[in-house]
């Protein structure tokens, strides 16, 4: 493997949560606990939708979300219609939203918003946020907390997991354009790559960049042999197709449990 590095530290950002659709949340949530992890109830959106969420030692979550009425024109919904469970999204946590807002559209990136959002948790109480979404998928979007933070992301003793997780590792985003997308990254972020250049054999191009302990990396598959960033581009389009998350040792999460979303724990060096 062959890369380019830069000096780089990226304490201003943060994965806040990953987003995964799946059709029948009460079993997701009991897949999700036997695959180890603490599942907790979350709430309704006014939308309709409805979620569980997985909260982890570092502050991120996964955000495990159902459609039990039809949302068109919404974008996680229309993933979920047309690609089935799986990942729809994923968000960043940024040290100052304005200002994370104010560098991607210097930089020409359309967003939508800032909006906000809100959630019925099941003890009757409201909890909200801002979001800035971007128009392309290939890029994550940012939320702020209104309310309380750890009121949308549970502490304590719900952050442990008998499966041993304590956070998010890294994140893979399988893109179409690698230069044009890390572009955007720079952009995002305010930051240079880690790394970049080719994976021999793999059949496809690679840039990381770092958030802190997490390394977020950008896959372009350039060969004509079947890989599975090329796959994920044909069955979901642009968009996050991995997840890592820090714990004891290396281990796949079976992929039968996981709702179409490909999960692995990854040990300390």
């Amino acid at each position: 493997m062959s890369f380019s590095s830069d000096s780089f530290s990226n304490d201003s950002f943060g994965i806040d949560h990953i987003v995964i659709a799946v059709a029948d949340l009460d079993q997701a949530r009991r897949d999700y606990e036997a695959l180890g992890f603490t599942v907790l109830p979350g709430g309704e959106h006014p939308r309709g939708s409805r979620n569980a969420l997985v909260a982890f030692a570092d502050g991120a979550y996964l955000e495990i979300i159902a459609f039990p009425v039809a949302v068109p024109g919404f974008r996680w919904w229309e993933l979920f219609r047309t690609a089935g469970p799986g990942f729809v999204d994923y968000a960043l946590l940024p040290g100052d939203f304005e200002a994370g807002i104010a560098r991607q559209r210097a930089a020409g990136i359309a967003l939508d918003g800032p909006v906000e959002g809100s959630r019925l948790q099941p003890d009757g109480s409201r909890i909200a946020w801002r979001s800035a979404r971007p128009v392309e998928p290939d890029i994550p979007f940012l939320v702020t907390d209104i309310t309380p933070r750890d009121l949308r992301v549970p502490a304590g003793a719900a952050r442990r997991h008998p499966n041993g997780v304590t956070g998010i590792a890294g994140v893979t985003v399988a893109v179409r354009d690698l230069a044009r997308t890390t572009a955007r990254y720079r952009a995002l972020l305010g930051s240079e790559p880690l790394a970049k250049g080719a994976v021999p054999g793999f059949g496809f191009g690679l840039v990381q960049f770092g958030l802190g302990r997490q390394v977020l990396s950008l896959v372009e598959p350039r060969a004509t042999a079947p890989t599975a960033p090329a796959a994920h581009l044909a069955a979901r389009g642009q968009g996050l197709c991995a997840v890592s998350f820090h714990g004891p040792g290396d281990a796949a999460l079976a992929a039968g449990l996981s709702h179409g979303a490909a999960l692995e724990i990854v040990g300390a060096p």
